[in-house]
C-alpha cells in the first residue's frame, strides 16, 4: 500500500522533544536519556502510536522506545503525544528502519520487543523483510537481555504460520501462542493497537505468540 506524504511531517519530527534524531549517540547508554535504570522495551513498527503510548502511561517504571520507519506515520504518534495534558517522560520515538537496531542498542540493553500487525510481505522473495524472519530474529537476539522476550500480534494467518516455523528455526523458543487472542488467557492485560480495534470490530481473530531466546 502506498503511503500518502504528510506535508511538514519531517519538520514536525525534528521539532518534537519526543523524537530522537541521532539515536546512535545513546548506544549502550539509553538509560542516561531516561535518567533512570528502568527496563527498556521497544515497539518495532509502532504505526500511529496508540499501543506504545498506552503502555508508557500504564507502566511509569518502564522506559519505552517506539520505532517507525515512515515519517508520515510517525508524525501521527507525535501529534498524539503532544496532545497529552501531561508530559510523557518514559517514551521516545525513532524514525528508523529496524535493520539498524544493532547499531542503536547495545547487547542486552533491551528487555522486551513488541511486534504488532507487521507488514506481512506476502511474496516469498520478500520473506527476509518480515519482522519475524530469521534475519530479524537475529537482530533482536543481539540487543535483548538473556531473559528478554518478543511479543508478536497479527491478524494475518499466513504470516503467523510462517512465524511459528521461522522463529524456532532462528534458535528461539515459543513460550505460548494463540490463534484467537481475545478468547484466550493471553488476553489479560492486552493493549490494542488502532489496527487491532478495527479488526476486532470486523470480527477478525487476532493471533499472538511470545518467544524467548
Amino acid at each position: 500500500m502506498r503511503l500518502r506524504n504528510v506535508k511538514g511531517a519531517r519538520q514536525a519530527l525534528e521539532e518534537s522533544r519526543y523524537v530522537i534524531e541521532n539515536p546512535q549517540q545513546y548506544f549502550g547508554n539509553w538509560n542516561s536519556l531516561f535518567g533512570n535504570d528502568n527496563p527498556i522495551r521497544i515497539e518495532v513498527g509502532m504505526g500511529k502510536g496508540k499501543f506504545i503510548l498506552e503502555q508508557a502511561k500504564n507502566n511509569p517504571d518502564v522506559n519505552f522506545v517506539g520505532i517507525e520507519m515512515f515519517s508520515s506515520v510517525l508524525v501521527r504518534a507525535v501529534q498524539k503525544l503532544e496532545a497529552e495534558e501531561e508530559e510523557i517522560k518514559n517514551l521516545y520515538l525513532l524514525c528508523l528502519n529496524a535493520e539498524a537496531l544493532p547499531l542503536i542498542f547495545a547487547p542486552g540493553e533491551v528487555d522486551r520487543i513488541y511486534l504488532n500487525f507487521s507488514d506481512p510481505w506476502p511474496k516469498d522473495r520478500h520473506a527476509k523483510r518480515r519482522l519475524t524472519s530469521p534475519q530479524f530474529m537475529n537482530r533482536y537476539r543481539s540487543i535483548l537481555k538473556d531473559d528478554g522476550v518478543v511479543e508478536f500480534k497479527t491478524d494475518n494467518t499466513d504470516l503467523f504460520n510462517y512465524s511459528l516455523e521461522s522463529i524456532p528455526q532462528a534458535g528461539w523458543k515459543i513460550a505460548g501462542y494463540t490463534t484467537d487472542l481475545h478468547s484466550s488467557d493471553m488476553a489479560e492485560g492486552n493493549v490494542m493497537t488502532e489496527y487491532e480495534e478495527r479488526f476486532v470490530r470486523h470480527g477478525n481473530k487476532i493471533c499472538k505468540l511470545i518467544a524467548y531466546r
